[in-house]
């Protein structure tokens, strides 16, 4: 079990919690510090205090006044009204994520929010109740309102559920687990909705795949370079110590571990003197990629323990503050940076495959990796689907963060995109995931053709590996099952 405080969650935690089937608790210091939010609240209401969003409209209505009698209809409505998102839902891991991060932002402190929600937050992490929650309809300011208000609805008794794969009424489900729905109080409505937890939870879902991809990419250019007779003498530690870049120093060394022993790769002059940019450079570009992942794992982990309600509670409700921390900019633009950080990985592979097919470029292999040339086409329109899928991503990586609609009567007049970069960067980590499973089957057909045997112990065990989910390229057959196998074998 994890505690959550509402301050110190990490990326690895959240490993635990989505792929390992961790649980939670909560910090008894932080609901101490939710009960006494919650009171100053109530004391905010029955002092008939004008504060945003607990006693009045929200958005452009702001200025209308609520009476108390209908601050529970207040809040009802608002989640009700909110609750427009359209398209495919996220996957549950997502929302999984989502339940998680907004349990803990809420665990601050400074929300008003009641103990009991919480703890029905906690209650649908440990037992796997996880919201259906549309994908599109959320700018990524004001908080991903029409996703947080489908993944609120749940805990009404009146969204929807994933249960074994299928779509479930959440009021069956409290039902079967012999609980009452919710009924919110003043300010809680809001204080579930304003906040960044669906791009958020995207985000950290994006960086968990892209941080395996990354890693994935390493051993699959050192098989690569194996059936090109690569140089080694460019991952060389000086080489990259004197430019200084500790990434670019780690992928330097990381490749010379997965190919120490080979017989395969070469040192320079023995065949060529130098090898083309995607064999001779994957240090300096995977590299690079890396120092978009650590960028993003340190803003991901930042927005994780935000505070990203509004209005916040300070001071036991004497300093009640309107502003916009739930505004999605940071994690916009550090999805959007994930994007092209991604893709790079992508492109460079397609250049390495393409090396692997292209007879004038992949000393003296099968052209295309044919075992008949001609009868056979071999891998020729494998490198077809990764050059679309590296052309997809260019119109993907296009930055969501630099556009904005004015939206709530202009109230909301800049706003963040930053779900839709959220979605676009995890549709780029699949489309990078298929094109270096494409790069794995040439490079291991390559590998096969060389000679297994004289490949270093490392790619040895991984060609190992890969040989039983999909055989190497032979006579011509289906390949897209087999790219979706080796998909789902960089997943794990």
């Amino acid at each position: 079990m994890i505690e959550l405080n509402g301050s110190s969650l990490r990326i690895d935690q959240m490993r635990a919690i989505l792929y390992e089937e961790s649980g939670v608790t909560l910090n008894d210091e932080a609901l101490i510090r939710v009960t006494q939010s919650r009171e100053a609240v109530e004391k905010i209401v029955r002092e008939d205090r004008t504060v945003y969003g607990i006693n009045t409209g929200f958005g452009k209505f702001s200025d209308v006044k609520i009476d108390e009698k209908n601050t529970k209809a207040l809040q009802l409505h608002l989640i009700r009204s909110h609750a427009c998102g359209v398209g495919e839902p996220f996957p549950e891991i997502v929302s999984r994520a989502m339940v998680v991060l907004r349990l803990n932002a809420l665990l601050k402190g400074f929300s008003g929010i009641r103990v009991e929600v919480l703890e029905r937050f906690a209650y649908m992490v440990n037992h796997r109740i996880h919201p259906i929650i549309p994908q599109q309809g959320s700018l990524g300011a004001s908080g991903d309102l029409a996703p947080l208000s489908h993944l609120a609805l749940v805990l009404l008794g009146e969204g929807f559920v994933w249960q074994n794969g299928q779509s479930v009424p959440a009021m069956d489900i409290w039902k079967k687990h012999r609980l009452q729905p919710i009924v919110l109080e003043a300010k809680e409505g809001l204080a579930l909705i304003n906040g960044t937890q669906a791009m958020t939870a995207q985000a950290v879902v994006n960086y968990l795949e892209a941080e395996s991809l990354a890693y994935n990419s390493e051993w699959i250019a050192a098989m690569t370079m194996e059936a090109l007779y690569g140089i080694t003498d460019a991952f060389h530690p000086a080489i990259h110590e004197a430019r200084g870049y500790p990434e670019q120093v780690d992928v330097a060394k990381r490749m010379l571990d997965w190919l120490e022993g080979s017989q395969l790769t070469t040192i320079q002059g023995e065949k060529r003197v130098q090898d083309a940019y995607s064999i001779r450079c994957i240090p300096q570009v995977h590299g690079a990629s890396w120092q978009v992942l650590g960028y993003i794992k340190e803003k991901v982990e930042i927005e994780m323990n935000a505070a990203t309600d509004n209005p916040l509670i300070f001071d036991e409700g004497e300093t009640v503050v309107s502003g916009g921390n739930f505004h999605g900019q940071p994690i916009a633009f550090a999805m959007d940076f994930l994007k092209v950080g991604v893709a790079e990985l992508a492109n460079i592979s397609e250049r390495r495959l393409e090396r692997l097919v292209n007879p004038q470029l992949n000393e003296g292999l099968p052209p295309f990796l044919s075992s008949e040339p001609g009868l056979q086409s071999g891998a020729m329109i494998l490198q077809y689907s990764a050059a679309s899928l590296v052309s997809e991503n260019k119109t993907l990586a296009h930055p969501a963060s630099v556009d904005s609609i004015p939206s709530s009567g202009n109230q909301e007049d800049h706003v963040s995109m930053g779900t839709i970069g959220a979605r676009h960067a995890q549709s780029i980590i699949k489309n990078t995931r298929n094109v270096l499973a494409i790069e794995a089957l040439c490079a291991m057909t390559g590998c096969h053709i060389r000679g297994v045997e004289q490949m270093a112990p490392k790619t040895k065990a991984k060609f190992d590996q890969l040989k039983e989910v999909v055989p190497p390229i032979g006579e011509d057959r289906i390949y897209a099952p087999d790219i979706e196998k080796i998909a789902r074998y960089l997943t794990r």
